[in-house]
């Protein structure tokens, strides 16, 4: 798809105070003065890298003010990533098998009373920076998928446009699983899913969407794409799927412009 042209991108580090100590990100959004719509990246479990950073730059260059903090940081400054001799990513069973277990961990170990606690720092944040007060969106990519449906239940007065691209635990047998709980969400919802993804199994697919039968608010719309895998839709993995996550961008970018009007 052509990018828009808002001039120069300033991407920085910044550092967000939450009840549980600081919690380290990145931002991104054009120089030009203004303030813009937020647009919040929750990361995957393989923690910030230049990857979501350069993609956070990207959503930036449409009009928004887009971060991404590190759902780590009560552990410290994690990231995972180990690349193959062609510079690729590697998928998760390729990393050795301590690395996997530590990785597991903290992803297991967010719940939703932490993400509550965590977006509502990170929404006093922005407070301070070029963001407007109007709707926000989210994108998450794995473990974040399902983050940013927990952070548009958590804050649903804010978040209006929520886009998951292979989420995981989206439908759980818990009482709080996000697809029991999207009548607290607003807006438009957006999922993307790949064909060899366990989490996007058809019973979980069918339940997911089944959850939002009926209501016009949110709305729901998703793509599955035959032959891709898990982690499809990040540009530095080994299994990355191009056509796939543009047609994901293609929904994402429309949905965003319907719902938080970026500024020309």
């Amino acid at each position: 798809m052509t990018e828009p042209n808002n001039g120069r991108i300033v991407g920085q580090i910044v550092d967000i105070a939450t009840a549980d100590g600081v919690m380290d990100g990145y931002a991104a959004y054009p120089e030009r003065g203004g303030r813009f719509p937020l647009v919040v990246m929750f990361m995957d479990i393989w923690g910030l890298r230049e990857e979501l950073f350069a993609l956070m730059r990207r959503v930036a260059s449409h009009g928004y003010y887009c971060i991404v903090p590190n759902l780590f940081y009560r552990s410290g400054k994690k990231t995972f990533a180990r690349y193959d001799a062609a510079g690729k990513m590697m998928s998760f069973d390729l990393i050795p098998p301590d690395v996997q277990d530590e990785m597991l961990k903290l992803g297991r170990g967010i719940d939703r009373a932490m993400v509550r606690s965590d977006v509502g720092g990170l929404l006093d944040f922005c407070r301070g920076q070029p963001v407007s007060e109007g709707p926000a969106g989210t994108v998450g990519f794995c473990l974040g998928g399902r983050i940013a449906f927990l952070a548009a239940q958590e804050y649903p007065d804010r978040f209006r446009a929520t886009a998951s691209l292979h989420g995981v635990f989206l439908v759980t047998d818990a009482p709080d699983s996000p697809h029991r709980l999207v009548s607290k969400m607003h807006g438009e919802v957006y999922c993307g899913h790949a064909e060899h993804d366990k989490f996007s199994a058809p019973h979980f697919l069918s339940a997911l969407a089944g959850a939002f039968d009926g209501r016009s608010d949110p709305t729901y719309r998703s793509r599955f794409h035959p032959g891709a895998d898990h982690g499809y839709s990040l540009p530095d993995r080994d299994i990355h799927d191009a056509a796939a996550a543009e047609a994901d961008w293609s929904e994402i970018f429309a949905m965003f412009a319907r719902q938080l009007h970026p500024a020309d």
